[in-house]
């Protein structure tokens, strides 16, 4: 356990950034499959749960017994804002295309950025702030977002896909203080139970089937299980011990150039001229942001730190 705890603080940043990359293949499962958004949720919840609620059931009851009230509540909390996200995201990639949904649900480092610094009261140096401002206007420009961009007669689905972003955003941000106390698969197991139990109650209330879909729904639900729910989401909330939640959120505006190259190998996508210039803004930014937010207080820029 130690060994693994040493390579994912070593290698904690390229871990978030494979991560980043498995969870931009999320708008490609969700459009493929057939399924109704609540109950794409309620699967990818009811396959990814196991993979913590096991160990941690078995091996861990009691740090999760240990878990303060105070912990527990906003863990709970996190997992609302999970369920909102990932059905306003699935919401979103059926009603409108992917390209405005990746633009308009990557502003989440904003909403980090702004509970960060006003909820949990923790400062952020300038030129980081500017190195994810540059990342999201790349991603802007690779998504190809102009006035024939935002979907005409899909607005509720753009609407949906800001939403997913600033879901995001709130249920990073929760995650990241929850972390600061409860250990990784222990949070990711609470996490996931009440995004599930979220997604159960939505199941009943709206009458939506959880069988009766085509075998080939099924199969793409364990590939997003698998892809995204674990390599991405999961992987995610166990590096905030390492990472806080707007470096993750930060590297996650990267997710359009992600996008471009899974397009690229698996569709046969080639990018134009704008989406290669977005491309390298992005890296650009990301970059830019890597390098000030590690610096420390008194330099030139600030790292996250406790008033």
């Amino acid at each position: 356990m130690e060994v693994i705890k040493r390579i994912a603080e070593k290698y904690v940043k390229i871990i978030v950034a494979l991560a980043v990359a498995a969870g931009a293949s999320s708008g490609i499962f969700g459009k493929a499959i057939t399924a109704p958004s609540m109950a794409i949720g309620f699967w990818r919840l009811t396959m990814g749960l196991p993979f913590f609620a096991i160990p941690v059931l078995l091996r861990q009851r009691h740090i999760l017994k240990n878990v303060s009230k105070k912990d527990m509540l906003w863990a709970f909390s996190a997992g609302a804002f999970l369920f909102c996200h990932f059905f306003s995201w699935f919401s979103a990639v059926k009603m409108t295309n992917i390209g405005s949904a990746v633009v308009l649900g990557a502003f989440h480092p904003l909403i980090v950025l702004i509970i960060t610094r006003f909820v949990f009261r923790r400062t952020v140096g300038l030129r980081p702030v500017m190195g994810i401002i540059l990342a999201l206007l790349g991603g802007v420009m690779v998504a190809g977002l102009d006035y024939t961009q935002l979907s005409r007669g899909s607005f509720l689905g753009d609407i949906a896909a800001f939403l997913a972003g600033a879901f995001m955003g709130v249920y990073y941000a929760i995650g990241f203080e929850v972390r600061r106390n409860v250990p990784g698969p222990v949070y990711v197991f609470l996490l996931f139970s009440a995004c599930w139990a979220c997604f159960a109650v939505g199941m009943v209330v709206t009458g939506t089937p959880a069988l009766g879909y085509p075998a080939k729904d099924y199969l793409l639900l364990i590939g997003l299980t698998l892809v995204c729910q674990i390599g991405a989401h999961a992987v995610f909330n166990l590096c905030f011990g390492y990472v806080d939640s707007l470096y993750v959120s930060a590297l996650e505006s990267g997710e359009p150039v992600f996008s471009i190259m899974l397009g690229i190998v698996f569709l046969h996508e080639i990018p134009t001229g704008w989406e290669i210039i977005g491309c390298i803004i992005v890296v650009i930014g990301l970059l830019y942001y890597n390098y000030w937010s590690g610096r420390p207080a008194g330099k030139p820029a600030l790292r996250l730190r406790s008033r």
